[in-house]
């Protein structure tokens, strides 16, 4: 969709598993768009939680709240002409499909991304200690080890980032973008 101006905006929904590199590899393709002049936001799921979804649990009903409330914030930005990177685990895949919906409705560009990284390497990096928290029985609900992650089935594209560089990844993506049309 272009936005006043000419800019075209999109939603590039990263998911994963925790530890993964979504917002790793969002924070280096946003660097590299602005670089390039793009209008670019990143929606972490973690700030996110913080600010718009405070007060919001893990349940199933919660997740997908969250998800939506974030589907909502990045076709609205991304109507506007802003590329929109959103890493975010959204475990559930009606809740991705329905941000998916939600931006075909309104004629915005939506692209997932499955950041493919399987549980034995995010629980190596595991960059804000859940694995060893869940590990030690300090706590449940850890998406993809106790608790549902239901793997894209047909993702606009998947990233296999154990084997490949933070770089790397993000040059991936942004080529995906380049052939859409989208930057």
């Amino acid at each position: 969709m272009s936005a006043p101006g000419g800019a075209t905006g999109a939603t590039v929904w990263l998911t994963g598993l925790p530890s993964a590199g979504k917002t790793t590899i969002a924070r280096a393709l946003a660097e590299r768009l602005r670089g390039e002049g793009h209008r670019t936001e990143v929606l972490d799921g973690d700030e996110i939680r913080e600010f718009l979804s405070a007060g919001l649990g893990f349940s199933r009903a919660d997740r997908d709240t969250n998800v939506r409330r974030i589907g909502f914030v990045a076709q609205l930005l991304a109507s506007h002409g802003v590329t929109v990177l959103v890493p975010v685990i959204a475990p559930y895949a009606d809740a991705r499909e329905a941000v998916r919906e939600h931006h075909r409705e309104r004629g915005t560009a939506f692209v997932e991304v499955h950041v493919a990284t399987p549980v034995e390497v995010c629980s190596v990096r595991d960059v804000k200690g859940l694995y060893a928290k869940q590990a030690a029985g300090e706590i449940s609900g850890l998406t993809g080890v106790d608790d549902p992650y239901e793997v894209p089935v047909d993702p606009d594209l998947r990233i296999e980032t154990h084997g490949t560089s933070v770089e790397e990844s993000a040059s991936v993506v942004h080529k995906a973008l380049v052939g859409r049309g989208l930057l």
